[in-house]
C-alpha cells in the first residue's frame, strides 16, 4: 500500500518508547558529565530549557506562521521526546545533588 504525502500515520507505540529513553539517557549522560566538569548542579537542566529547546524550535520554524499554528503544529512524540530529555537533565542534577550529599567529593 503506498501513502500519500501529508497523509498522517498513527504514532507507534514502540519507536516513541525508544526515542523516549533514548533522549532521556543521553540527557541524562550528558547532564552527568557536565555537573562532574563545571561542578554545577542545575546547569544541564537551565541549558536544556534555555538554549537547546528554543534552537530546535527556532531552526524548524516556518517564518511565514504564527507562534501559536507553529507550536501547534509539532506532533504529540516531538513533546514527547522533549519532556523525556527535560526530565533526564533534571534527574541529572538531582542525581548529583544526592551524591553530593552522600559525601562524594568527586561529584
Amino acid at each position: 500500500m503506498c501513502e500519500r504525502r501529508g497523509e498522517r500515520r498513527p504514532m507507534q507505540f514502540i519507536p516513541v518508547l525508544v526515542l523516549m529513553v533514548l533522549f532521556f539517557v543521553m540527557m541524562f549522560g550528558i547532564g552527568f558529565i557536565l555537573n562532574m566538569l563545571m561542578k554545577t548542579t542545575w546547569f544541564p537542566s537551565y541549558l536544556f530549557i534555555i538554549v537547546i529547546l528554543p534552537i530546535v524550535v527556532y531552526s524548524l520554524w516556518d517564518h511565514s506562521s504564527s507562534l501559536v499554528s507553529h507550536l501547534s503544529s509539532f506532533q504529540l512524540v516531538d513533546y514527547m521526546t522533549g519532556i523525556a530529555g527535560l526530565a533526564g537533565a533534571v534527574i541529572s542534577g538531582w542525581t548529583i545533588q544526592k551524591l553530593r550529599l552522600g559525601g562524594y567529593r568527586m561529584f
